[in-house]
């Protein structure tokens, strides 16, 4: 990747090995590279298994995947072998230590085409030995942007988002690349839309926002695609799920499901998206890491996630948050209480989600005070979203008041890299789903 060799590895015939001073790296990812190998070799709960069938499931290369885009983005599976794993985790990791803002995801696409379309593949990521390797890497990198020397890469980060962009973040201790990707706002640069007036839903963070689905059931299709997403698994199983899948006399057909996908460099804390009462809340629901079988379409859609199959977040790592909230009628009287619902998932190499202290596992018949605007968490690096869920009938579109926010007029260069088809553009990969 022409990335600058980090301390404590040498580079000998093209490709990267370990030095002899004991760093970081030699530590963990040497450890982790050694376990992996020792998994395969003793097929390790399937692990070889598994592996082996995944990889005969590689789909060959999207045929519209062609030029410049193929070779930023595209890795052929096919034929690998463990040890084509093993260097692609090594390569991932050096990574770490001084590549740019976008080369991130790249490697997750690359690594993403192991499942692309290939249920052996997913599988792989999410089940058995497969799902605890993504484990082990997911914390390795979490350790490797916890340590010290992750700092110069917080500076290509703050040179690469330029002046513009960093003149809304609070200065703080960026000693490490974590502490810098959960960067606090100044004050005032993001005011609370109507902070009086409960019928208003804001944002809960920096995101490109989705209408997911209305009319949710136990078991609602996507439109668009014919996958279901579980509201019960999705909410671990909550005894609130059923206000957003039934009405309120109880009849099946509920209410709506917002998605609000996080880019990689923008503002990674989430904030109530309504104010009232937390009623309940769980922050450190177990789940996968990866193993998204059409992630390419996710940051290459166009309109980031539109039209996406949304059912695999029901089994990533989440936390959920249950808001008691007023409603307010046509005329601006008080009109019963209801609930909303936020789902933080953490997507590609997201290891936590991170709730303040106060939210964290709010149990049935306990409640906690929350303004709109207020923040309930942050995720650390890598992909991340939040669904939000509405009861029927209470959130029937997105509705904006003139002069508010709608876009921007973004940087082509930027745009290119995250937005690589036009607004609203069908991917052709999906159509073999």
């Amino acid at each position: 990747m022409g990335a600058a060799v980090p301390d404590g590895f040498l580079r000998t015939e093209g490709r990267v090995s370990m030095g002899r001073d004991e760093k970081w790296c030699d530590s963990h990812l040497k450890k982790f590279l050694s376990d992996v190998q020792d998994w395969y070799d003793q097929n390790k709960n399937g692990f070889q298994t598994d592996f082996d069938v995944a990889i005969k499931g590689v789909k060959p290369c999207p045929p519209e995947l062609q030029g410049a885009q193929k070779e930023k983005v595209w890795k052929d599976w096919q034929q690998a072998t463990i040890k084509t794993l093993i260097d692609f985790f090594t390569e991932w990791c050096q990574w770490g230590w001084g590549q740019g803002v976008h080369e991130g995801l790249d490697y997750i696409e690359k690594f993403s085409w192991i499942n692309y379309h290939n249920d052996a593949g997913t599988d792989f990521m999410i089940k058995g030995q497969g799902a605890v390797m993504l484990a082990e890497f997911t914390k390795l990198q979490g350790e490797q942007m916890d340590d010290e020397r992750s700092e110069k890469l917080v500076q290509q980060w703050i040179e690469e988002l330029g002046p513009k962009t960093m003149a809304d973040y609070r200065p703080g201790d960026w000693s490490t690349y974590n502490k810098f990707f959960i960067r606090e706002l100044k004050p005032g640069v993001r005011p609370i839309a109507a902070p009086l007036d409960p019928s208003v839903v804001v944002a809960p963070t920096d995101c490109v926002i989705n209408m997911v689905v209305d009319e949710l059931t136990d078991e609602t299709l996507i439109p668009v695609k014919t996958v279901a997403m579980n509201v019960h698994t999705l909410l671990h199983g909550s005894r609130y799920a059923k206000h957003f899948t039934h009405d309120r006399d109880g009849n099946p057909g509920g209410g709506t499901a917002v998605s609000c996908i996080l880019m990689p460099d923008t503002y990674h804390r989430y904030h109530a998206p309504v104010g009232g009462e937390v009623v309940e809340a769980h922050d450190d629901i177990a789940g996968a890491y990866y193993g998204m079988q059409n992630f390419p379409d996710l940051v290459n859609n166009g309109n980031v996630g539109y039209g996406y199959d949304y059912k695999a977040f029901s089994d990533f790592r989440r936390g959920y948050v249950i808001f008691k909230t007023p409603y307010l009628d046509h005329t601006g009287k008080p009109d019963g209480e209801g609930y909303v619902g936020l789902v933080p998932v953490g997507l590609n190499s997201i290891g936590s989600v991170q709730f303040l202290d106060k939210f964290k596992n709010v149990k049935h018949g306990q409640a906690v005070a929350v303004e709109k605007g207020d923040e309930i968490g942050c995720f650390q690096y890598g992909g991340s979203l939040n669904i939000l869920l509405f009861e029927k009938g209470r959130f029937p579109a997105l509705q904006l008041l003139m002069g508010q926010r709608i876009g921007v007029l973004d940087d082509p260069g930027r745009s290119k890299k995250y937005f690589s088809r036009s607004y609203r553009a069908r991917s052709s990969r999906t159509s073999t789903l």
